[in-house]
């Protein structure tokens, strides 16, 4: 440990910042659990797409059979699925919703509970900061007018515009801390960890929610490769390798929970890595062109974050680079880095590595799924190579620098002089630099509880996510599984209570595991009988957070949702030609038109069912402002807004619609009505 080091070491738990949940979806990895096993084999999740496929998920025949066409992409498998009854959504609105928006809200739901908190536990001080890019979805919804004719131009703009990134998730799960909807370009996620971070020093919230996701289009694409260009022509990514050759475009999601150390210490939360310091820079005009790099601000992104700390640069023992492979962005970076850890310089001690040569650039999610990456070395101990690395690339002259490429998987021997750290950059197109210093979690205080007789609840949505959830079996086999009061105490405070039940009752962690398993397949709850807390929790009673037992990481919600699928751009049809699907205006049965109208708002099959109400059926006040227009612009209808703000039911709702057409006053008597009650 330099002196530097000791100095801030007794001020850390004040001023560092600890990661206490994480979740993610990347290229060939549903699970970060997925992901580390990928990083550790060095594999390289890029996908390659034939001919065939391509076209048939409706990629331009002639673009694909083109010369510079690479057939390659970090593929997200299943972007387009969502449990949009989970966070409240019908089924037109989740249709119109990006799926940017989708995954990132079953994201921050994941990320929450393997934190061991919640999600819709009323965190009121928990801040949101998250970005995202421009997505094919995004484009063809905002520029449909049947859609906007359908759902209404500004409920469009809410459903699909990544502006309206943060606030989803803050409103979904009534988070009422600050949320910022962060816009860096390709350092996006990793600003919004440094902007989380500020916020949380700064005691405008106590726990943050920070990263980004990066979707363009759900569908099977590749690229266009063009000499001098940024992207690569053989469909690799190789940072700082002898045969770098450019990057390569990639989706994927991820999220951190963050909280001050010093109060994740207090409550004991299950601390996977702590951030010491953060800082960000901007290029200027200190540099060739606008989306060129620059060597100066990238070197004091980093020089700052580790003052931040109170460390010295020369302290890490690994760096997370952006690492796109160009030739330019490489040799900048390698130069600014250099520049920065001028410490330990020529001594090759410090690994470098970039994540993109496993998953490619995921733009705005990048800096999050660098940054994840990293912290799952310094929780495994264990340094993972570049995919398919080869040789540096002698330009760069690591033969005299600080830092030595990791070629294959090695572990992280713990220093003689202070934890493990490492560095994290990330640099975006305009010129933000980002850079992260990140360190080992400290010893976890006190022991683990003992097991003993425990119960387990298991809530889920539907039964078949329940007995996903009983999935739970392999994590309390799997070496270093958490205690059964762990386990119990956690599933009791960190999750969030749903209408499919379950629970088992054991006395050991083997035992729990095979009661889950005979859950799932719709086995006994407990060898002696039913248990009162269980019986409770089947019953609907609220089950009080009793027992000795800590917050601890166990596997998070199975989403399972349908495909929602996602728009796609195409050619907006001559004017005066009109959709198979626009309103043909009023037809002999007046109220089934209606009826039909507020079904397609709502997002309903029909409006058939004579109970179902306005608000039961998922509509707001913003449905209401688009189904009083359409109702005028359609039918010639002038209805006031207060019908759709009472509680009647579609039925009820068509007819006092149509009492208006009809001059009949028994709509103002009905309103009286509700208003004197």
């Amino acid at each position: 440990m330099t002196e530097n080091a000791s100095a801030a070491e007794p001020l850390a738990a004040d001023s560092a910042i600890a990661v206490v949940g994480m979740s993610g979806r990347f290229p060939g990895a549903p699970d970060l659990a997925t992901y580390w096993r990928n990083l550790l084999g060095g594999l390289c999740s890029v996908t390659d797409f034939t001919e065939e496929e391509l076209i048939a998920d409706g990629a331009d025949p002639q673009e694909v059979r083109g010369r510079d066409y690479i057939p390659a992409k970090g593929h997200l498998a299943d972007a387009d699925r969502f449990d949009a009854e989970v966070f409240g959504f019908n089924r037109t609105e989740a249709a119109a919703l990006d799926p940017q928006h989708r995954l990132l809200l079953q994201t921050a739901w994941s990320a929450l509970e393997d934190a061991g908190r919640n999600p819709l536990g009323g965190s009121a001080r928990t801040g949101v900061y998250v970005g995202g890019g421009s997505t094919e979805h995004m484009l063809a919804a905002q520029t449909d007018p049947k859609l906007a004719a359908s759902i209404g131009a500004l409920q469009v703009r809410i459903l699909t515009d990544r502006e309206f990134l943060a606030p989803w998730i803050s409103y979904r799960l009534g988070l009422e801390g600050p949320s910022l909807t962060v816009q860096t370009a390709c350092s996006t996620s990793l600003t919004a960890v440094h902007l989380a971070v500020q916020s949380l020093l700064l005691g405008e919230c106590d726990t943050a929610l920070a990263g980004g996701v990066a979707v363009d289009t759900v569908h099977k694409r590749g690229y266009v490769h063009h000499q001098g260009g940024i992207f690569s022509p053989d469909g690799r990514c190789r940072p700082f390798d002898e045969r770098a050759g450019g990057t390569v475009p990639g989706n994927g999601v991820g999220v951190v929970v963050l909280r001050r150390l010093s109060d994740a210490l207090a409550d004991n939360d299950p601390v996977r890595a702590v951030i010491r310091g953060s800082a960000v820079t901007n290029d200027g005009a200190t540099k060739v062109g606008f989306t060129a790099p620059g060597v100066d601000q990238q070197t004091a992104a980093i020089v700052e974050a580790w003052a931040a700390a109170g460390l010295d640069p020369a302290d890490a023992q690994y760096l997370e680079a952006h690492g796109t492979a160009t030739a330019l962005g490489d040799r900048i970076e390698a130069a600014a880095a250099t520049a920065a850890f001028k410490g330990a310089l020529g001594t090759g001690r410090i690994g470098i590595g970039s994540v993109k040569s496993n998953i490619g650039h995921l733009d705005a999610a990048a800096g999050v799924a660098a940054l994840i990456k990293s912290v799952l070395m310094l929780e495994h101990a264990t340094l993972v190579p570049n995919a398919d690395a080869g040789r540096p690339h002698p330009e760069l002259g690591f033969d005299d620098s600080p830092f030595h490429l990791i070629e294959r998987a090695a572990s992280w021997p713990e220093p003689d002089l202070g934890p493990r750290r490492a560095g994290v950059s990330s640099v975006g197109i305009g010129g933000t630099n980002v850079h992260v210093v990140l360190e080992q979690a400290p010893p976890r205080d006190g022991a683990e509880s003992p097991d003993g007789p425990e119960v387990l609840l298991l809530s889920a949505r539907t039964r078949e996510d329940l007995d996903a959830l009983a999935g739970l079996a392999a994590a309390l086999r799997a070496p270093g599984a958490p205690s059964l009061a762990d386990t119990a105490h956690t599933l009791r405070v960190g999750r969030a209570p749903m209408a499919v039940r379950g629970y088992v009752r054991a006395t050991d962690r083997a035992g729990a595991a095979d009661l889950l398993a005979a859950l799932a397949s719709g086995g006994a709850v407990s060898p002696g009988g039913p248990d009162p807390l269980g019986e409770a929790w089947l019953a609907g009673e609220p089950v009080l957070a009793e027992g000795g037992g800590r917050r601890t990481a166990l596997p998070s919600y199975p989403f399972s949702g349908p495909s929602h699928g996602a728009y796609r751009l195409f050619p907006v049809a001559p004017a005066g030609e009109q959709s198979e699907q626009e309103p043909e205006g009023r037809s002999a049965d007046l109220e089934q038109d209606i009826r039909a109208l507020l079904a397609e708002a709502l997002g309903l099959a029909d409006a058939d069912d004579a109970e179902m109400t306005y608000f039961a059926a998922g509509g707001d006040s913003l449905t209401a402002v688009h189904l009083v227009g359409c109702l005028r612009d359609d039918f010639d209808l002038d209805v006031p807004i207060t019908l759709f703000l009472e509680q009647l039911t579609l039925h009820e709702m068509a007819r006092q619609i149509i009492a208006v057409r009809e001059g009949d006053d028994s709509l103002d008597a009905l309103l009286a009505e509700f208003e004197a009650e």
